[in-house]
Parts: structure tokens; C-alpha cells; sequence
């Protein structure tokens, strides 16, 4: 695949296509893949996550290497909040248990920003996460891709 190859749904975004970006964004996360995420963005893309700012392809790589070698059994949904043109804001949950076995759930929102090709220039997430019991898990799926039949973030009161 050409790295700049068009990544549709292309803006700009209706309902229908902001709602099928966000669940390829969410299978992409979910496959853990940091090479094949970060294809995703533009060669440039800027990020705010937590106190980290990515720019471009390698720094993001190295960003999703890093944390999903911490992030253990990581599993997320992600939620349509709105979209505008090439604009799309979504809502979002994940789990993952650190080394020492202790469960948590972080919580966030996104803000994205689209070139006209489809690929994500701008990332910027807000996140907040706490502790939780293995028991107070609500993502019990096996890792990769959330099954179709499994509620989203709304039908689980999230």
C-alpha cells in the first residue's frame, strides 16, 4: 500500500461516514499494530495525547510501540460525537492491565482533523483514566477487532 494512498471514507464527512471512520479507527487501534496505524496519518500529523505531542509517522509509531507494550490486553471503543466537514470528534473508553496484573479504564475524547485523501493531520486527545477491579471490566472480547454484537460505549452506560 502507498503510505499517501487514499484512506476512505473520504471528507466530507456525513453521519454514515464519520460513524464508519471512527469504527476503522477503532479496528485499527484495537489491532495493535503501531506500523499499520500509523499509516493512517499524514506524513506530518500532529498529536496532543496526555503530555505528549507526536509529529509525523515515526514519532507516532513510536508513541503506539511504546504504549501498547505497557498497555497489556488493550481493548477500546470509540463513539461518534459529531463531525463537520473534515472534522470528526469522537468519545472513547479502552482497558488494558499494566505488568503487575492492576486493570484500568481510561477515558477520553479526540478531536480529528482530515486531508481531503482521507489521512488524519490532526489528533488531539484529552484522556482520563482510573483503576479498576478485573471484576468492573466491561470489554470481554477476545484481542483484535470488537465484535459487531458487542454494545458500544452508550449501551454500556459509558
Amino acid at each position: 500500500m502507498v503510505d499517501d494512498a487514499p484512506r476512505p471514507p473520504l471528507p466530507p464527512f456525513t453521519a454514515a461516514t464519520a460513524r464508519e471512520k471512527v469504527r476503522l479507527a477503532e479496528d485499527g487501534w484495537n489491532g495493535r499494530d503501531p506500523a499499520k496505524v500509523a499509516r493512517a496519518y499524514t506524513p506530518d500529523s500532529q498529536w496532543r495525547n496526555r503530555a505528549e505531542f507526536p509529529t509525523g509517522r515515526a514519532e507516532i509509531e513510536a508513541f503506539l510501540t511504546r504504549k501498547w507494550r505497557r498497555e497489556l490486553e488493550y481493548r477500546l471503543i470509540k463513539e461518534l460525537w459529531a463531525h463537520d466537514g473534515n472534522r470528526i470528534a469522537v468519545r472513547y473508553a479502552y482497558e488494558y492491565r499494566d505488568d503487575s496484573g492492576q486493570w484500568f479504564r481510561a477515558y477520553g475524547n479526540e478531536n480529528w482533523e482530515f486531508e481531503e485523501n482521507g489521512l488524519m493531520a490532526r489528533r488531539h486527545a484529552s484522556i482520563n483514566e482510573l483503576p479498576i477491579r478485573e471484576e468492573e471490566r466491561k470489554f470481554h472480547w477476545p484481542l483484535g477487532r470488537r465484535p459487531d454484537d458487542h454494545p458500544g460505549l452508550s449501551d454500556l452506560g459509558l
